[in-house]
């Protein structure tokens, strides 16, 4: 498969950084903000930036996991969050061989529909349950997070660009 022109070739992920970065956003996720509508879920960007560039790694295993902390942490209905992660993530990997060709605005704007697919998965759940709704500004964090994608994918990528070891007798 040849690469889109101008595309650098990256070096492959360490576990351990999918493993910290997911960590950091469940992290950033737990903060004593309260839980406002508009604001970014963390953890459900970081887990759409690996289900794009790392789908057989980050599946909905992991998803279903982490949106059962979300559950949890947020003392709402058990399955909530991890529903709405697990739909993300099959959409990501439904999606993640078409977005690798496209620029990061552009990779911004096909995965907006999915970001707003699972937030509004999130509220019917809560609708259904008996919550109420909270009113336009839910339609916020979807678009905070699509603003969000390219410096998501520029941090998270970043480790990946780091030259490679100098060697004398390699031809590259």
């Amino acid at each position: 498969m040849m690469m889109p022109r101008g595309q650098e070739l990256l070096q492959p992920v360490k576990p351990w950084f999918i493993v910290a970065s997911l960590l950091l956003a469940l992290a950033l996720n737990l903060l004593p903000l309260g839980r406002q509508p508009w604001l970014p879920d963390w953890v459900l960007l970081t887990l759409a930036f690996w289900g794009v560039h790392q789908s057989l790694r980050v599946g909905m295993g992991v998803a279903f996991v982490l949106g059962l902390c979300m559950d949890v942490q947020q003392s709402a209905l058990l399955g909530q969050h991890a529903l709405a992660y697990s739909a993300l993530m099959l959409g990501t990997h439904l999606a993640h061989r078409r977005l690798a060709w496209l620029g990061l605005w552009a990779q911004a704007l096909q995965l907006l529909p999915l970001l707003l697919a699972a937030h509004a998965l999130q509220w019917f759940v809560r609708l259904l349950s008996g919550g109420i709704f909270p009113g336009p500004l839910v339609l916020v964090a979807p678009l905070l997070e699509a603003l969000l994608w390219p410096l998501a994918c520029w941090l998270l990528l970043a480790p990946q660009r780091r030259p490679p070891d100098t060697d004398a007798n390699r031809p590259l």
